[in-house]
């Protein structure tokens, strides 16, 4: 198996767990995408796996992009000249795509807040395991950024279009009972059952058969990943833009210092 720095991972019998450890926040990067990229594929490679777990130590299950990521910072400068659809193979969203690509189903335990691509990341999971604390936003918009991770093609499939446009446009907030109304959380449970609840319900999965579940989701997603990865080659175009504006310069400030950005539109 892979040594891994940013994740754990481990098999509990037909079920794998893989473990963002990046505590508290677990802010991701190029590094974090590409580890969970692998540990799927090692899942996929493993025929006693049959389903997996996506958990997360700490407050948050993921809080979005780390801003100050030095490849992706390098990588978004060679975006503004390299199509996006000539991204290196390192590319956040190339590791993202990957993702999607997996062959066997994913419970993602959402136990603290899933933001901007941290919801991406939550998204990407066949089902959703929440409890009332956890929290999903997409606020791009509230960093004068434009969504990414591939939200605009897997949220709207998932909660509706309208709904998905109600998150983009506000950036608000979701909170996880309104989650689970929505169908962005499948199970609701108190927090501190989440991770065991997530466990459970892969195990459920595990019991059937392995070569009818890899069957049965390739037609279920069949084209997701292609839609995904559609979705992300515009959205590096629209972030690659909007990252060079004033706007989200305040945005990112605001953000951190914790006050409603002074928007100016340039």
């Amino acid at each position: 198996m892979t040594k891994y720095t940013d994740i754990g991972v481990e098999t509990h019998g037909h079920v794998g767990l893989i473990e963002i450890r990046k505590p508290p926040l677990n802010f991701f990067d190029v590094a974090l995408i590409n580890q969970i990229a692998d540990a799927l594929e090692e899942f996929d490679n493993n025929i006693e796996i049959r389903a997996s777990v996506l958990a997360a130590q700490g407050k948050a299950f993921c809080a979005g992009a780390n801003f100050g990521d030095p490849a992706r910072q390098e990588q978004e400068e060679r975006a503004k000249t390299d199509p996006a659809s000539n991204l290196p193979i390192n590319h956040l969203y190339v590791q993202a795509v990957r993702i999607f690509r997996n062959k066997k189903p994913i419970v993602a335990a959402i136990h603290g807040a899933a933001i901007g691509g941290g919801l991406g990341l939550a998204v990407s999971a066949d089902f959703r395991v929440a409890c009332p604390e956890a929290r999903f936003s997409a606020n791009f918009t509230k960093l004068g950024f434009h969504p990414g991770f591939g939200l605009t093609a897997t949220l709207p499939e998932l909660i509706g279009k309208n709904n998905a446009e109600l998150m983009f446009y506000t950036s608000r907030r979701v909170t996880g009972e309104e989650a689970y109304r929505w169908g962005l959380a499948n199970v609701l449970v108190p927090q501190d059952q989440v991770r065991a609840e997530a466990m459970k319900l892969a195990q459920e999965i595990a019991e059937c058969s392995p070569l009818g579940l890899i069957s049965t989701r390739a037609t279920m997603r069949a084209g997701l990943a292609d839609r995904v990865l559609a979705a992300t080659n515009h959205e590096l175009v629209e972030q690659t833009k909007l990252r060079a504006t004033e706007d989200f310069k305040e945005g990112v400030k605001a953000t951190a210092e914790r006050r409603v950005a002074n928007f100016k539109g340039r």
